[in-house]
């Protein structure tokens, strides 16, 4: 049974609220896994079912008549998650990519629809459903409020980032809510505008010493006019896909991290440089 995820705002910033819990972001693939009448199912938060992708799912030992909230991860050597390899996986079972459900909420316990609940109980039912954390199973790591420090603690870490929920909320299915927010720990890089592409949006970039750092496709549309009104004049030349510019414009953006072939993750526009 597909059940439409609740979704979180973005906080610029962490804040210190007795009223919230923090929770570890993890880097992964969202998932809800359900069982009912003996049978699991897994689904993405666009309701695309994936439950043949991960068959060491399907034996789990949770209570029938259920349906949690997760993420599937894939960690590094160092027990990071690895964004790069949780795709790999996700795209074939021939990788050798352990997967990780890290699970942090639940809809229905032994048939009880439970999302009126205030999350802290639904964090102990969750407690009786995985009662022992495994490498293949896990709770979300959380604590009650103290979230700037703890943010601090993911930015040495070099994670993604935290969450912060109403410790008291609901959970509204199909609703993007105010009573979760996630701070995203963000990097930030000065980048030569090298190019644009043709068929949709997306500017090419590259560092400052010119090596090719990746297209950012999130610009607000007033920002993307400038680049069109000044365009013309810094073309040096274009093929079917792309309008190649002589680097003169420079802008701040950030970013999640940087893949392994050292491009920026999912750059988006901050401001002009001068």
């Amino acid at each position: 049974m597909f059940i439409s995820p609740m979704l979180l705002h973005k906080s610029d910033h962490p804040f210190d609220d007795s009223s919230y819990i923090t929770e570890l972001k993890a880097d992964g693939i969202r998932l809800i896994l359900s069982k009912f009448g003996g049978k699991v199912r897994l689904f993405t938060r666009h309701k695309n079912e994936v439950t043949s992708l991960f068959p060491e799912l399907l034996n789990l030992n949770i209570p029938d008549n259920t349906a949690i909230d997760g993420e599937i991860v894939v960690t590094d050597g160092i027990g990071k998650p690895d964004f790069e390899a949780m795709m790999e996986r996700f795209q074939s079972r021939k990788t050798s990519h352990k997967i990780s459900y890290v699970v942090f909420d639940v809809m229905y316990y032994k048939n009880e629809k439970v999302t009126s609940r205030p999350l802290l109980e639904r964090k102990e039912i969750l407690n009786k459903i995985i009662p022992i954390d495994t490498p293949l199973c896990t709770k979300v790591q959380w604590i009650p409020g103290n979230a700037v420090q703890y943010f601090e603690l993911i930015k040495q870490q070099g994670l993604e980032g935290i969450v912060q929920k109403k410790d008291s909320s609901v959970y509204e299915i199909n609703k993007r809510s105010y009573n979760w927010l996630k701070v995203i720990n963000y990097q930030y890089e000065t980048v030569k505008v090298t190019g644009l592409r043709k068929d949709e949006f997306g500017v090419m970039m590259s560092f400052e010493d010119s090596r090719y750092a990746g297209i950012l496709e999130f610009m607000p549309k007033s920002e993307r006019a400038k680049i069109y009104k000044q365009h013309k004049e810094l073309i040096i030349s274009e093929n079917e896909k792309f309008i190649y510019l002589n680097p003169k414009l420079k802008l701040k953006v950030k970013y999640r991290n940087l893949t392994r072939k050292g491009l920026l993750r999912i750059p988006s526009f901050v401001e002009w440089v001068s």
